[in-house]
């Protein structure tokens, strides 16, 4: 929506934003000093005055919104407020960090510089590394003033807002920065509100027309989930009262994210999803009762009158998650009556001290930093930040990858001989543990004894294990340890001490690769050793050199064939301007033509050229919501919308992202996967087959059924022309007796 208002209109509206700021402001707990912040709010006022963002409002009710987020939201006080009226300024004006510094203080202009620091540059810029530069500035800012990267946060919360005055392409350059780093970041600081909407934000400009349909559905049944609910709550209310808790009961129904990220990482469908409903009770102690048993105590009046799951109770509450967050978790079966089923229902159990540290996250956590019960949490994880800017990687795109895998890692907590408890990343190995544990246990470790089997040192570890290291003195650390390090600290180590080692292998690498181009008579230039790092699908000439060397991968796969010149390649003209052209749609060879902020229609031509390549990750076809990225000296990919591997490319490479869409007259064939099960019963195969090649007569490629006690699963892949025709093969197969189900393989 685009705005024209007149100078009292825009007057009028500025006032009534501060003015609600100010609201939200007095009734926090935090000593309100309206005088600094409207002394700040007026110098940052007059420092915009007459600057307007795209949508045409004044530019200044963006720094406003961003503090009324900053107090009502996340729970910051003055300072944060201020740091965020002012927190453009520098970067957008003829002010300087001095004149900040002069006006209101060292500690705000610390904040302010961070933030400046971090939007230096504009985000879209030409290179395509610049939106992991920003990224690698904002790293750098989390361990030391942590309100700098709560304050981005709220400024990401607002710009998302009020992304619909954003162009389509932006769109979905910003919801894949915000899907790949910011959602995650808030859920690693413990903003679980702000982590929600941002991700529904992202589903709602990414696919908006999957997100509209998810929300009709969840409309649909919101009124047999509340009538659920308050039938679920009737007889614990009754409980509670008697047990003389003061207590108060709220509802949570999944959003349309969250049952799309189910239905992506389990491969459910709608239907087949039964936790729509969570129930969240939150509860005083009483006197003289730890937080912990005022939670059991509520465990015990639910299970009094419901069932329980026996593997799905969660104790967050002695070991509180990386990012503070404390609760007890169960999920509860409500009993159906004639006409319905039995319902699972996830109840979460917290104080009001857990609630605001879940709520609120990193802002809590320094609220009560005296008095939780492990304030240890944020403080090893700001540690791990630390330890990640330290390690030697010197591509800004590779840290951003890093540092997205520790914002994305979940925990496991396994035990020393001792029954000491210790906190591990999902899939970590022996070797991980040891070196945990201390330096030199890992230089030495030969494996370990776990339940009372010798286990090796690749042996990957889950929770409740119990584990004793073995070492040996003439053990020492090999290259190949590398590949069996799953964490980020025990890889920076083994590094360090492999220094030398590894600086060999990689010039015995480059002796072997040369010796085999001399023998191809090939000249070992850069362009020839890109072809050979485009063939193992390398992005480090000195990674590769590496793996050759340890035998990883066999540089006789290169043959003269590997250097012929190809035909015409996308190059020519990713080199130039995006330009419209009018030359013939004719002519051989053509390459696709493209206008700046335009669609690119995806012609059959196009792919049989290999100037469209479908991306493997995630194998869209026809009738797919998808995103073009192009490669350097290579083609444009075509991802899924919803692909990892595409969220990454537009968070990193924002300028080098396409409109895509597919011509929809053009006939494609698609090579899908279907996972098929049901009752095994003898005549089945023959009906499947005939189903697909006699009744929708697409070309099958491969069936592969197996049966166990009477029950089949297996793979089925077959050519398609569209989405539309998966589900209507689907649909068919379904209505076979003893199929009981039929999903798409994404990838």
């Amino acid at each position: 929506m685009q705005y024209n208002l007149t100078k009292e209109e825009k007057n009028r509206m500025i006032d009534e934003a501060f003015k609600d700021l100010m609201l939200a402001y007095s009734q926090s707990n935090h000593k309100v000093k309206a005088e600094l912040v409207t002394r700040v709010f007026e110098f940052a006022r007059k420092a915009h005055d007459g600057v307007k963002r795209r949508s045409g409002l004044p530019f200044i009710l963006h720094p406003i919104a961003v503090a009324k987020i900053c107090v009502s939201e996340i729970g910051l006080g003055s300072t944060s407020i201020c740091s965020a009226l002012l927190h453009d300024v520098v970067e957008d004006t003829d002010y300087t960090l001095d004149d900040i510094k002069q006006l209101f203080g060292e500690i705000i202009a610390n904040i302010v510089d961070g933030l400046t620091k971090i939007s230096g540059g504009r985000i879209f810029a030409d290179s395509a590394s610049k939106q992991a530069e920003n990224f690698h500035k904002l790293i750098l800012t989390i361990p030391s003033d942590v309100r700098v990267i709560m304050i981005k946060m709220a400024d990401r919360l607002h710009n998302m807002r009020t992304l619909d005055a954003m162009s389509p392409l932006k769109q979905q350059k910003i919801t894949g920065e915000t899907i790949f780093i910011y959602a995650p970041l808030a859920q690693r600081l413990g903003f679980f509100k702000i982590k929600t909407e941002l991700e529904n934000l992202c589903l709602k400009y990414q696919q908006p027309q999957l997100y509209d349909e998810l929300q009709k559905k969840i409309d649909c049944l919101t009124p047999q989930l509340e009538a659920d609910y308050e039938r679920f709550i009737e007889p614990i209310k009754k409980s509670l009262e008697q047990k003389k808790f003061q207590f108060r009961i709220s509802k949570r129904i999944k959003t349309p994210y969250s049952v799309y990220k189910k239905q992506i990482t389990k491969n459910l469908k709608f239907e087949e999803i039964f936790d729509l409903l969570a129930v969240r009770i939150v509860v005083e102690p009483r006197e003289n009762e730890t937080e912990s048993d005022a939670c059991w105590s509520v465990f015990g009046s639910i299970t009094t009158f419901y069932d329980e799951h026996p593997n799905r109770t969660r104790n967050w509450i002695k070991e509180p998650k990386a990012n503070g967050y404390q609760s007890l978790h169960l999920t509860a079966m409500l009993r159906g009556n004639k006409s319905e089923e039995g319902k699972w229902i996830e109840v979460q159990i917290r104080t009001e001290k857990m609630d605001e540290i879940a709520e609120r996250g990193v802002a809590a956590h320094w609220k009560y930093k005296t008095g939780i019960d492990d304030p240890s949490n944020f403080d090893e994880w700001f540690q791990s930040i630390k330890d990640l800017l330290t390690s030697e990687i010197v591509d800004t795109v590779e840290l951003v990858d890093k540092f997205k895998m520790n914002l994305d890692t979940k925990e496991i907590y396994v035990f020393t001989p001792r029954g000491d408890i210790k906190k591990l990343p999902v899939n970590s190995t022996v070797l991980d543990f040891a070196f945990f544990l201390h330096s030199e246990l890992g230089m030495h470790c030969i494996g370990a004894q776990l339940d009372h089997k010798l286990v090796p040192i690749s042996h990957i570890l889950h929770s409740g294990d119990q584990i004793e290291i073995l070492t040996s003195k003439t053990q020492f650390p090999q290259p190949s340890w590398l590949d069996i390090a799953k964490t980020q600290r025990t890889r920076d180590r083994l590094k360090a001490i492999l220094r030398p080692q590894i600086n060999d292998l990689k010039k015995e690498g480059q002796t072997i690769v040369e010796e085999h181009l001399k023998k191809l008579d090939i000249r070992p230039f850069d362009a020839n050793l890109n072809l050979i790092l485009e063939y193992f699908n390398y992005q480090k000439i000195s990674k590769l050199y590496l793996d050759i060397a340890r035998k990883k991968i066999d540089i006789n796969e290169i043959t003269k064939k590997t250097f012929q010149k190809k035909k015409q390649s996308l190059l020519s003209w990713l080199k130039k301007p995006f330009v419209s052209s009018n030359t013939s749609e004719n002519a051989e060879n053509e390459p696709i033509k493209i206008e700046k902020n335009k669609v690119l229609y995806i012609t059959k031509k196009d792919v049989s050229s290999n100037l469209i390549k479908l991306a493997p990750c995630c194998n869209p076809i026809q009738g797919d919501e998808i995103i073009g990225y192009y490669e350097d000296k290579k083609c444009v990919v075509i991802h899924k919308m919803e692909c990892v591997e595409a969220q990454r490319l537009k968070a990193n490479f924002g300028n080098k992202i396409l409109l895509v869409e597919w011509q929809k007259e053009e006939q494609l064939s698609y090579s899908t996967t279907l996972s098929i099960e049901g009752i095994d019963r003898q005549g089945l195969l023959r009906q499947i087959v005939k189903v697909i090649s006699e009744d929708i007569q697409i070309n099958i490629k491969n069936i592969n059924l197996d049966a166990i006690d009477g029950i089949f699963r297996g793979l089925l892949t077959i050519y398609v022309h569209s989405n539309y025709e998966v589900e209507r093969i689907s649909q068919k197969l379904l209505k076979i007796n003893s199929i009981k189900s039929v999903k798409r393989i994404n990838s």
